[in-house]
């Protein structure tokens, strides 16, 4: 006999303010209706109601997890729609502002797959204290903790101060010596192991049939990382390869997570100790010209949970359409596929190996 039940959509429940409608038969999963939208704030209708600056603000509030990674892509996509140039320097600190949010996205991720799994305490706190020494930097580069809106046009809101490259340095070399006890902790406890290897199963073709994108498409052994595919800023100088593993499962997505977190240190190393001197701020809104140079743009950048893509109509002043394809909301869909023949007990990790923010999808 099958049975529906409601899961959701309580925050610490499902990541957010999702609702899943599960088909039970027995305690075997054989359907799941995602339920999107509580969150909706209409985004893409308010920036075509303000002018192009008014509105990294709004973007920041889509991935609260990440949120610089979304005020920078709108920034970068009006830029390109004006066609003005990002200054060396702000290049550097902008990659590396970048990859220090996501190992702060992927250290959160992690403290809450392992509560979903069981293997809450230990990890779960270790992971929010290295994350919160992650956010300290942020906050010295910055001045806010969460929301920064520290992107401008051409460069930065304000350069960081002088011992940031070195603060920088001393907190990657930690968490560099820090991460084989995450591995070793979690690798090591046979109940992690039997809630993550073989659940949840990707498949390569399955992955590029759904769409699926970030960790979650290179969790499949699919090759494909718009920072190395598409490159922008200094990935390609400083040599970036892209993570993937092959299996597929919930285990392959958390390592993966775990790599990208090693290549992120390395990359914020690399950038800092070959990071030149000069100006890194950006324009100031009164010498923008208000008429773009190009009237139709799509700009794409690799945030911690995938691909997204920004396609802009610009007007004068302002947008005239915004559009945006968020990994979240792509990925959401693998909640169809996923857990079907998994036990209701699976669907947690499953459902946490997407890393979804609500916020993301719910545009």
């Amino acid at each position: 006999m099958e049975t529906k039940i409601n899961i959701g959509p309580v925050h610490p429940a499902t990541h957010g303010v999702l609702r899943l409608v599960v088909t039970l038969d027995g305690d075997t999963i054989k359907r799941v209706e995602p339920y999107i939208g509580y969150l909706h704030r209409g985004v893409e209708k308010l920036v075509e109601t303000r002018m192009f600056m008014q509105s990294p603000s709004y973007m920041e509030k889509l991935d609260y997890v990440a949120p610089m990674s979304y005020d920078e892509l709108y920034v970068s996509t009006i830029e390109a729609a004006m066609g003005i140039e990002v200054k060396e320097r702000a290049k550097y600190l902008r990659m590396i502002l970048l990859e220090l949010q996501r190992i702060a996205s992927h250290l959160l991720w992690l403290a809450t797959t392992a509560n979903d799994v069981g293997q809450w305490f230990t990890i779960y706190m270790w992971a929010f204290a290295d994350r919160d020494r992650v956010l300290k930097l942020l906050e010295e580069a910055t001045g806010a903790r969460m929301f920064y809106v520290n992107m401008r046009l051409g460069g930065l809101n304000r350069d960081v101060p002088e011992q940031f490259g070195e603060n920088a340095i001393k907190l990657m070399e930690y968490l560099d010596k820090r991460l084989p006890d995450y591995e070793s902790f979690l690798e090591g406890n046979p109940v992690f192991l039997e809630r993550m290897r073989g659940v949840g199963i990707l498949k390569k073709s399955d992955a590029v049939k759904y769409g699926a994108t970030g960790p979650v498409l290179r969790g499949s052994g699919i090759d494909y990382d718009a920072r190395s595919n598409h490159s922008y800023y200094l990935y390609k100088e400083l040599n970036f390869y892209a993570s993937f593993e092959t299996k597929g499962d919930c285990l392959a997505r958390y390592k993966v997570r775990i790599k990208e977190i090693k290549t992120s240190i390395n990359l914020v190393m690399s950038a800092v100790n070959k990071m030149p001197k000069g100006d890194a701020l950006g324009m100031p809104i009164k010498l923008i010209n208000p008429e773009p140079k190009n009237k139709e743009v799509l700009v794409r950048r690799e945030l911690p949970r995938g691909e997204s893509l920004m396609y802009l109509v610009a007007d004068k002043q302002r947008p005239y359409r915004l559009g945006i394809r968020s990994p979240t909301f792509v990925n959401l869909s693998l909640t169809q596929h996923l857990p079907i023949g998994a036990r209701i007990a699976d669907l947690f990790p499953i459902l946490a190996s997407l890393d979804p923010v609500m916020g993301d999808s719910d545009r």
